[in-house]
């Protein structure tokens, strides 16, 4: 399992850094025109984006147990998006054996 997502993760990273340095190249972030940016359906990708951010966020929070570490990868995390939740879990995932299960993953660590 852990291969597994460690794979999956470096594909979410580097095809997010992929296509946001295609569309950085294209067009700055700043220059998205007001008809795009004004679209009800831009603002709802963005609302759901924001708040699946803020949710892995709440998991983080748990997870951690510096607050400097807390607070950094929350604005990590809503500056970067998935970039910096997979730079998260591949941390997490390649500081854990090939062997470690779910609970490993999900639940804070007994020591720390």
């Amino acid at each position: 399992m852990i291969v597994a997502l460690r794979i999956f993760f470096i594909i979410v990273l580097t095809s997010m850094l992929a296509v946001t340095t295609w569309a950085s190249n294209d067009t700055a972030l700043w220059k998205i025109p007001v008809d795009v940016s004004s679209h009800p359906w831009f603002i709802a990708c963005l609302f759901d984006a924001y708040w699946g951010f803020l949710t892995f966020c709440c998991w983080v929070i748990y997870r951690e147990r510096s607050m400097l570490a807390r607070v950094g990868w929350l604005i990590a995390i809503l500056l970067l998006g998935n970039i910096a939740m997979s730079i998260y879990m591949l941390i997490l995932l390649f500081k854990l054996p090939t062997n470690a299960t779910a609970r490993d993953v999900l639940l804070r660590p007994e020591s720390a």
